[in-house]
């Protein structure tokens, strides 16, 4: 944990500066993806989508932006799909003007950061498209991976009953199937796209049948 908390904290004085006001932000940023209670939504995440932006960088048109909205993304993380994301958009736009950032460049990460409650970006949109294939690159994980990470989505959902979390979980992967591509970059979709529908498919397969052994007899 120490080791990877300084390997971000200089990922973030590169992206940031090394003002004060700057390392505030950066350690308090930190400090939220570092709670307890996250077991997917993690410093290893956040880690994960930054070296997945700079694998997609070229395709963005300002990849600095993107990466500040990489680490807002999940700033704010409660399990509530859709409030998160509104919050940390709310955080970054609180944040960012601390940083230096202009008025325009901070509402364009606080877009960002939106985009990714429904990783749908509008065609066109390079920004989104880079954040979004980063944040979903774990789909194409191998098979130990792709495991670990299903796994830790369903601890941060303890809360939630078996049936209910297989359901929900259908749902929404579902949704990621029904889209026409997974990534929206170029390189995202050669790289990753084949891989990651064939886990998604797994995991709902998997949830389908674990489902049916919960219902009653």
């Amino acid at each position: 944990m120490a080791r990877l908390l300084f390997e971000l904290a200089g990922e973030w004085k590169r992206l940031a500066g090394p003002g004060r006001e700057a390392a505030a932000v950066g350690a308090e940023l930190l400090a939220r993806w570092a709670e307890p209670h996250r077991r997917y939504h993690t410093l290893d995440h956040l880690k994960a989508v930054l070296a997945a932006v700079e694998v997609l960088a070229d395709a963005a048109r300002d990849s600095t932006l993107v990466r500040y909205a990489a680490w807002f993304h999940d700033a704010v993380y409660r399990g509530e799909p859709g409030a998160d994301e509104e919050n940390s958009a709310q955080l970054a736009e609180l944040l960012l003007p601390s940083c230096g950032l202009s008025t325009e460049q901070v509402a364009e990460v606080a877009r960002l950061v939106r985009v990714t409650a429904d990783h749908s970006p509008e065609p066109g949109d390079a920004n989104a498209e880079v954040l979004c294939d980063a944040d979903l690159a774990i789909l194409a994980a191998e098979d130990a991976e792709y495991t670990a990470y299903a796994a830790a989505v369903r601890q941060e959902y303890a809360h939630v009953g078996d049936v209910e979390f297989a359901r929900g979980r259908i749902a929404v992967l579902r949704d990621l199937l029904a889209s026409p591509r997974l990534y929206r970059t170029e390189q995202g979709y050669a790289w990753w796209e084949e891989r990651a529908r064939a886990n998604v498919a797994a995991e709902i397969a998997r949830l389908t049948e674990q489902a049916a052994g919960f219902a009653p007899s």
